[in-house]
């Protein structure tokens, strides 16, 4: 009987550059908690407390890209977060930092895009989307920002516009550098503000990790509008799972609405009348704007479960956004139900593990006709691949309540990869893309993902 393979080699980051992030030592990639990772299609984005590293896996000879981001020594600033953000024909990095800034460079280490969130330390960066469907209403791609007790929103129709036009810029720039002079201050899209929303669920507890799960209907009571609500779902040291109803609504009172119209409209017209009167023929130099705060929108908790000394660790949404696996500090992994708000399953004995969600091929009846040679999305069944590193093994269960499908043995110093969402992907004219699982062996450099089926 041949034996079964369930891992694919694709390629390896070996090179002389990993160095600097302290490769070459046992263990490098999941000892250190400084280090960062992020997958896309065909990189790997590694970073530490204050590098960038781009390495391009499947091309072992194409250039490796170093991003030094110039953060603030007074502050001791430093990247915590890194999260790539593809659009079809778009790829960038996104970053952190401990002060609360959201970093944009494109893949070849240009600066595309800064602005401060909130004046606190990023946790964690997400990129996902939920398609329109029987689950779902209406469709949403966005970018989420975690801080401790806070989340905030960026709507990823507004990131890709801004992103269009630093793009069209940049190229017309270049074009146009012979002829024309440059102006070192004009900084282009650079110091333009995104809109987001920021909501506080810090009523629980500090969060250390946090997701939007996906839109949601209104509270009971409450007449219908034009604005959303989103489920947010986090977890921390005080209540190991909370959720919370987010409100696009900043909660303001009726003066403050009033103020907020009359205030902005008075002061356009008085500096309007006040250029007409003293105008003057100098320029006044280009100034970066302040880093202003936004205030919070309405977050109302809904539940939460609270079970000393038992601490959230990880958290990992499914594609769809209706099932999240929260890693405890007990070894335990709850399967949470993100629309009943309850836990459906629970595994024990997994102390510092890993998970993620992929899709694998279901088994076919021997008797059903096959119509489609290409696998469409009702073929795979979604599952979830949980990595214990303490035990050496990778276990793959079927969701929500089948069986565990394979056990796949793994080196020491390996750690489990997703590719980030692409924004755009999966229309009805292209082939269906699942969701794949990727290995990364620290010590060897090697990248391998895991088989989609399981003959």
């Amino acid at each position: 009987m041949a034996k079964r393979i369930h891992l694919t080699e694709l390629g390896c980051i070996a090179c002389e550059e990993l160095t600097e992030l302290g490769a070459g030592k046992e263990g490098w990639l999941v000892n250190n908690p400084n280090l960062l990772s992020a997958l896309d299609s065909h990189s790997l984005a590694l970073a530490n407390r204050f590098l960038i590293l781009i390495v391009n896996w499947a091309d072992p000879d194409s250039p490796r890209v170093k991003i030094r981001p110039d953060l603030s020594p007074i502050e001791a600033e430093s990247i915590t977060a890194i999260e790539w953000l593809v659009f079809d024909d778009v790829r960038v990095v996104l970053a952190g930092t401990s002060c609360g800034y959201l970093l944009v460079y494109s893949i070849a280490g240009d600066l595309i895009h800064k602005q401060l969130v909130h004046p606190s330390r990023v946790l964690k960066l997400r990129v996902r989307g939920t398609k329109k469907g029987l689950m779902q209403e209406t469709s949403s791609e966005e970018i989420s920002v975690v801080l401790p007790g806070i989340i905030a929103r960026f709507d990823g129709s507004n990131i890709l516009s801004m992103l269009q036009r630093w793009f069209e810029e940049t190229n017309s720039n270049f074009w146009d550098q012979k002829s024309k002079k440059s102006d070192p201050d004009d900084n282009g899209s650079l110091y333009q503000r995104l809109p987001y929303q920021i909501w506080n669920v810090y009523k629980n507890g500090v969060c250390v990790d946090a997701t939007i799960t996906g839109i949601m209907p209104p509270p009971l009571l409450e007449h219908q509008s034009s604005q959303r609500y989103y489920c947010a779902v986090t977890i921390g040291e005080d209540a190991v799972i909370s959720a919370y109803r987010l409100s696009e609504d900043r909660g303001r009172s009726l003066v403050g609405a009033i103020l907020s119209k009359v205030v902005p409209a008075a002061a356009s017209t008085i500096a309007s009348f006040s250029k007409l009167i003293w105008r003057s023929n100098d320029k006044s130099p280009k100034k970066k704007p302040e880093d202003k705060t936004q205030s919070f929108a309405r977050a109302s908790s809904l539940t939460c479960i609270k079970d000393y000394p038992r601490k959230g660790e990880r958290l990992t949404l499914s594609p769809s956004g209706t099932l999240a696996a929260i890693t405890d500090s007990l070894g335990r992994i709850l399967l949470l139900d993100t629309q009943a708000l309850v836990v459906v399953r629970l595994w024990k004995g997994y102390r510092d593990a890993s998970c993620v969600f992929m899709e694998m091929l279901a088994k076919k009846d021997k008797g059903k006709s096959v119509y489609h040679t290409e696998p469409v999305k009702s073929d795979y069944c979604l599952c979830l691949a949980i990595h214990a590193p303490r035990k050496g093994i990778i276990e793959v269960w079927q969701m929500r309540t089948g069986p565990r499908l394979l056990t796949i043995q793994c080196a020491k110093g390996s750690k489990l990869l997703q590719p980030a969402y692409r924004f755009g992907s999966n229309s009805s004219s292209s082939p269906y893309i699942p969701l794949e699982v990727f290995l990364l062996n620290g010590d060897s450099g090697q990248v391998s993902m895991l088989n989609r089926s399981l003959s």
